[in-house]
């Protein structure tokens, strides 16, 4: 198998330097750097080996990192991002658990909190419930092959899920758990989508740089009878996933 630096530019051609070097940096990306948790050969490297300047290296390493192939750790290196898990959280009602099988990886979940507290506007309006309700407040890491996807926060009306306080969600799927117990289909969501940034909360337990682009995606689910049963506040890790939306016309 050739090597990266078994490849050279075309100097005699108008494709720009940095592009040429881009796409072969792509290629070696794609086909051969296979251990993730290795470096990609330094700018000073790259710049020895194809006798180009510095810029020009940054400028085609700069661009696979705005695409989201490269990464970079301060003082570390710069590193082949993970394969992205492509998402149906926007299209498809389904839970976390069913999704990363579908994707042929192995959940698994984290609960952080479970508590009874006391709803805030925001809350009370998405379950319908009057400002300072009771309300279970879940908090969650989500893991796909043991790797932190996403952070879920979320909150559920007392009074018709305090039996989840008994129960196992780092084992049990909680719509299973809610449909079982309640003998209702949750069977709508509304959703939006925005993109923040990672502060230090996220960036430990999503293990990403503090700044780092996170999806943020606030959901209300709701039961058959139409009633809201669930708000949740969901953080995503920007490098690992990627959302697709369908729209007909």
């Amino acid at each position: 198998m050739s090597t990266l630096f078994d490849k050279a530019l075309n100097k005699k051609i108008p494709t720009p330097l940095y592009y040429q070097l881009k796409e072969i940096l792509l290629e070696y990306i794609m086909n051969t750097h296979d251990n993730l948790d290795v470096p990609i050969p330094t700018e000073q490297e790259l710049s020895a080996h194809f006798k180009i300047s510095r810029p020009t290296v940054r400028q085609a390493i700069n661009e696979l990192v705005v695409e989201g192939f490269l990464y970079r750790i301060k003082a570390k290196g710069t590193f082949v991002s993970r394969p992205k898990i492509q998402q149906e959280f926007l299209q498809v009602l389904d839970s976390f658990n069913n999704e990363i099988k579908k994707k042929g990886l192995t959940p698994s979940t984290r609960v952080l909190s479970m508590a009874a507290v006391k709803s805030d506007k925001s809350i009370s309006d998405a379950l319908h419930l009057t400002e300072g309700s009771t309300v279970i407040r879940l908090q969650r890491l989500r893991y796909a092959n043991d790797d932190p996807i996403v952070i879920v926060d979320t909150f559920l009306p007392y009074t018709e899920c305090r039996f989840l306080l008994e129960r196992n969600l780092e084992q049990e799927s909680l719509y299973e758990v809610i449909e079982a117990e309640l003998s209702l289909k949750i069977t709508r969501a509304i959703r939006n989508l925005e993109a923040v940034l990672a502060g230090d909360y996220e960036s430990q337990l999503l293990n990403v740089p503090q700044g780092a682009p996170i999806q943020f995606i606030k959901s209300t689910t709701f039961l058959s009878n139409g009633k809201p049963i669930e708000y949740s506040l969901a953080k995503y890790r920007g490098d690992r996933n990627t959302f697709t939306f369908e729209m007909n016309r």
